[in-house]
Formats: structure tokens, C-alpha cells, sequence
């Protein structure tokens, strides 16, 4: 199964990453890092309340299975990364429905490899 890692940061200034495993989604990634695609460059996806190896930062992290790239989404799913983690509990319910999570100031920053922080042993995870 193809893998790999990328980072977004929202308004905050903080960093999330996350794991993408459809190859598609790879080379979708990759466009929008190159600046071929210019539209669709928000990150959205279903979160999971746990950590994951990769992104360590953070309680939460994106189902790999779940993630787009957007243009525009409902108010309903926007959240930064910081606001998400203090109300993560509140998360999947009046906050965050269905576990929808879509930062409408997302983008995207660079494509993570190994090299970098990722942790080695526990890639597997999340």
C-alpha cells in the first residue's frame, strides 16, 4: 500500500500531520505543493480521537481513508487545530458532526518523509 505523510498549518500557526494512503490522494497532495493545483487545497477529513505516531503534537488525528482536498465546505466542520484539541471531547457531536473536520484556513506545507520527525519504528500506526 502506498504511504505518505503531509503537513498543513491553519490560522494558528501550528502543524498538523497527516497520513495518506490512496495514491490519487498522494499525487493530489503533491500538485497542490507544486502549485499545479490551485482551487481544491484545503485539507479535510474524519478525525479520530487518538493520537497517531506521525503527529505526536496532538490528541486527534485524520482517518487516512477519509481525507480531500477542498475549495469550500459548510461553516459546521471549520475548526483550527489548536480549538479542535481544547475541545476535542466535544468533538463528533454539536461540534464537529459525524467526526467532519475541514479547516477552512488549512494549507498545505510540505510532504513529511522519514528524514524529517517522523518516528521510524511506529509508521504503521493511525
Amino acid at each position: 500500500m502506498a504511504e505518505a505523510y503531509f503537513a498543513f498549518k491553519d490560522v494558528s500557526g501550528e502543524e498538523f500531520i497527516f497520513k495518506l494512503t490512496d495514491p490519487d490522494r498522494i499525487e493530489e497532495a503533491r500538485k497542490i505543493l507544486r502549485g499545479e493545483e490551485t482551487e481544491k487545497i484545503h485539507v479535510m477529513g474524519r478525525i479520530i480521537k487518538r493520537p497517531a505516531p506521525y503527529n505526536p503534537r496532538w490528541s486527534y488525528h485524520l482517518d487516512p481513508g477519509t481525507i480531500q482536498f477542498f475549495a469550500m465546505a459548510i461553516e459546521v466542520c471549520d475548526a483550527t487545530i489548536p480549538y479542535t484539541e481544547e475541545h476535542l471531547d466535544e468533538a463528533c457531536g454539536a461540534f464537529l458532526p459525524g467526526c467532519h473536520w475541514c479547516p477552512w484556513s488549512s494549507e498545505l506545507v510540505r510532504e513529511v518523509t522519514a528524514t524529517d520527525e517522523l518516528p521510524t519504528k511506529k509508521l504503521a500506526g493511525g
